[in-house]
């Protein structure tokens, strides 16, 4: 079965992880991929990073014990590789090897936002009283350029902090709120060729894109609770929506694709819970599931799925 239309038209890859049946993921939340197309998965298993070949062939693994609740991952320029563990409210730099380079956050402190646990996600994120510094629950992280990290904040926060390449905190902004430069679970981060920091707001149901200095650009708003985004070599915009849905987007916003379980049953659907998507330099597309928290479904190994482009 194809997916997608156009230049963007996919095929299913079936059991594409080749690790034990009756080893589970759990979930997915981070995937990077290096020059090599070497698949980076941060996943909340016994083994938080597993390191896959484009055939799904297990390359190495690390990073046992070492996280509480693993969220987001990028890769730098020079080779390593940035983690977001939200239950520590903490970011790690490691090696590609899992060396641990350096530290953001206090890890175990949460800032002060008047956050508090509640039901459901929605009840969490109205507790939010005010921006703060970091962290409460970080989620995603990226680099610019010139190596200045950026992180959202926001499972207990609504911010997004901008740090030197040393980790120095040089500035934070946003506030909760659906407002613009506002908001309601910044949920993720990508930095463009351009150094524009292009932020999942993902219960407002919008990307907003700011400058390096926190001013807002633009916003793209034909979205359904979007977790994450991705960028091709050709500026192509790759969006993970909870709504069970993949997005594709010219980089002036024309929708170019888009697929969810149209043509799948309820007893076997094809997205249970999409929180990240990555393309390698064949264009193929993988996406990670947060299956358990979100769809109370163990998947095993589908919790990461490969479509390769055929269009």
């Amino acid at each position: 079965m194809e997916y997608g239309s156009g230049k963007h038209t996919y095929e299913l890859v079936e059991n594409w992880a080749k690790i034990p049946e009756d080893y589970s993921l759990v979930d997915v939340t981070g995937i990077s991929i290096d020059s090599k197309d070497h698949i980076y998965v941060f996943n909340r298993g016994k083994r938080p990073m597993i390191v896959f070949d484009r055939d799904g062939n297990e390359v190495s693994s690390w990073g046992e014990g070492l996280f509480k609740r693993p969220h987001g991952s990028c890769l730098t320029a020079e080779g390593h590789i940035l983690l977001t563990d939200d239950d520590s409210h903490a970011v790690y730099k490691f090696t590609k090897d899992g060396e641990l380079l350096m530290t953001l956050g206090n890890v175990g402190q949460s800032s002060d936002t008047g956050y508090r646990m509640g039901r459901d996600i929605f009840e969490r994120i109205a507790s939010i009283e005010r921006g703060a510094g970091p962290f409460n629950l970080p989620t995603g992280v990226g680099v610019t350029s010139n190596g200045d990290i950026f992180v959202s904040d926001g499972y207990g926060n609504a911010r997004v902090h901008k740090f030197s390449p040393e980790g120095e905190l040089i500035m934070s902004w946003g506030e909760p709120g659906a407002g613009p430069g506002q908001f309601r679970l910044p949920h993720n981060l990508w930095v463009d060729k351009k150094d524009r920091i292009w932020i999942s707001d993902r219960e407002n149901s919008r990307i907003q894109i700011f400058d390096t200095e926190g001013n807002l650009l633009d916003q793209w708003i034909d979205l359904l609770r979007p977790c994450h985004v991705y960028m091709d070599k050709d500026e192509n915009v790759y969006v993970s929506e909870l709504s069970r849905r993949i997005s594709i987007f010219s980089n002036d916003g024309e929708l170019l694709a888009r697929w969810g379980n149209e043509s799948h049953g309820m007893d076997d659907p094809l997205l249970v819970g999409p929180h990240v998507i990555c393309v390698d330099s064949h264009g193929d597309l993988y996406v990670g599931e947060v299956a358990t928290a979100f769809g109370k479904v163990d998947r095993g190994t589908r919790t990461i799925q490969k479509f390769k482009h055929v269009g």
